[in-house]
């Protein structure tokens, strides 16, 4: 696999709190992207008060997986269901919580 040459590896200084081996992504930094992954990182920082999450910065050597991925999510949080606003992000924080999982 190519790699853009303006990619960084993100790198945890600590590890894991469990020690656990973690496996490095390479992302692209959001005053370094262009193209569809600007756009991208500039709707991602529209949605979330100028800052651009990790999930988000994980996806950036693929833009249109980020495009799809977030699609994905708002018809998951806010497109039609039964289930209420509140009842949605309860089950993601459970499903997060079982996972072992800080997003």
């Amino acid at each position: 696999m190519q790699t853009d040459a303006r990619a960084k590896p993100a790198r945890p200084e600590n590890g894991t709190a469990s020690g656990a081996v973690v496996p490095y992504l390479t992302l692209v930094d959001p005053d370094e992207a262009v193209g569809e992954l600007a756009r991208e990182y500039e709707a991602a920082r529209a949605r979330s008060n100028g800052k651009i999450a990790n999930i988000v910065r994980s996806m950036s050597l693929r833009p249109g997986v980020l495009r799809a991925s977030m699609a994905l999510y708002r018809e998951i949080m806010f497109g039609p269901s039964e289930l209420s606003r509140i009842e949605r992000e309860l089950l993601a924080v459970i499903t997060s919580a079982a996972n072992d999982c800080h997003y």
